[in-house]
């Protein structure tokens, strides 16, 4: 296929992902009051739940994919992502509920690693920050317009109706790569499925300095992120009162991800991964450091556009993050790509679910919690950035490590 539809289906795959999390957040008090969830908190297990999911699978769909090819394993994976999304139609209580969207987790992980295994089969370098960077563009489409599609199925139905419409896009997106996506493991690159092997090539993704420190950087940073999907219905709607805007604020901020996923396209290939993403992890410091002390100065909740542009500017910075990480990671992993991106995807979704579930369940009532939390990651991000480079950052990605 061409590079146009190539990036399109790979954003695609992802963007499944992003949508059976971000679609179903203006349902989240539906839910809650057919299911009998008195604790708004509580309501948060919907996300964590599928998060969970997503990320231990990824532990296995890797040196599974490094051993029998890309595109069975894929197949399989959203085959389980539809059968879930259509069981929960009928599940009777919140426990069940929470078991299906475990198991949707499950097969969603396989879009995760297995898309980004085959990026990497197919490129390298500030080539593969490139065109993993359009993806991110694509892709940040769904948070911007998933909410927004959430609350207009509302208007025709129940809660169940969304993940009805879930599972129709997902059949979609199934049968265009069934038809489309050639096989993109080489021969060569070939891995038994042993469990020597398999702990093997996780030695080899652990030891790797480079790879491990840009790894755990992404988790905090990941972590800030779904601390804020966890909380965002009751800081829109319980703080500012947004009510139905709500979803217009998230897809406002979204877009400023996906703006600087574009432009990182544009620019990562004359300045290098590690200037952009260095640049954005200090900028992300400062923005989250002043938009916290402006958050405690005042009893009062900080008027909603100071708090939108803090936010928006943070997000801008992460989306300049957050492709050139995880290309970092992979770049010295090539030859193990499924079972790296296997253990990098289950570090940084199950280490990021943890930390946003914390900060998701830290809320008390009013925004500082998350603030705090986004600060407080952006620090520690920072500095396993120092480490993995030996406390010398904007260094060329061709340099000895």
């Amino acid at each position: 296929m061409g590079r146009a539809q190539f990036i399109a289906m790979m954003a695609a795959l992802m963007a499944l992902n992003a949508l059976a999390i971000d679609i179903m957040l203006p349902g989240l008090q539906q839910i809650g009051a057919a299911l009998g969830v008195e604790n708004e908190n509580h309501r948060q297990y919907v996300v964590s739940a599928y998060l969970f999911g997503f990320g231990i699978a990824q532990l296995f769909y890797g040196p599974i994919s490094d051993r029998f090819g890309r595109r069975t394993p894929l197949l399989i994976g959203l085959g389980i992502y539809i059968v879930s999304a259509i069981a929960v139609v009928f599940v009777p209580s919140f426990a069940g509920l929470l078991i299906l969207r475990f198991i949707q987790g499950i097969g969603s992980a396989a879009t995760r690693v297995i898309s980004v295994s085959i990026v990497r089969d197919v490129f390298g370098g500030r080539a593969m920050a490139e065109v993993m960077s359009l993806i991110m563009m694509v892709f940040m489409i769904v948070p911007i317009i998933a909410p927004g599609t959430g609350q207009l199925v509302l208007l025709f139905g129940d809660w169940h109706l969304i993940f009805v419409f879930i599972a129709v896009v997902a059949i979609i997106v199934t049968i265009w790569v069934a038809r489309k996506l050639p096989e993109t493991l080489d021969q060569a690159d070939v891995r038994p499925f042993t469990v020597k092997s398999i702990v093997a090539g996780f030695l080899i993704v652990l030891t790797n300095r480079m790879a491990l420190c840009y790894t755990l950087a992404s988790t905090f940073i990941f972590g800030a992120l779904f601390g804020f999907i966890n909380s965002a219905q009751q800081v829109y709607v319980g703080i500012y009162q947004l009510g139905v805007w709500f979803p217009v604020a998230f897809a406002a901020v979204a877009l400023f991800m996906s703006i600087s996923a574009f432009l990182n396209s544009r620019w990562v290939g004359r300045l290098g991964m590690r200037k952009l993403s260095h640049a954005a992890i200090i900028g992300f410091v400062v923005v989250t450091f002043l938009w916290l002390s402006v958050q405690l100065l005042s009893s009062e909740p900080m008027p909603f556009l100071l708090f939108l542009a803090f936010f928006a500017m943070a997000m801008f910075l992460f989306g300049l993050i957050a492709s050139n990480f995880n290309s970092l990671a992979m770049e010295p992993l090539g030859h193990v790509a499924g079972t790296a991106s296997s253990v990098l995807g289950f570090m940084g979704t199950v280490g990021g679910a943890i930390i946003g579930a914390s900060i998701g369940q830290a809320f008390d009532g009013t925004a500082t919690p998350m603030v705090a939390g986004f600060f407080t990651v952006s620090v520690i991000g920072l500095v396993f950035v120092l480490i993995g480079e030996k406390g010398k950052l904007f260094r060329p990605h061709n340099h000895k490590a």
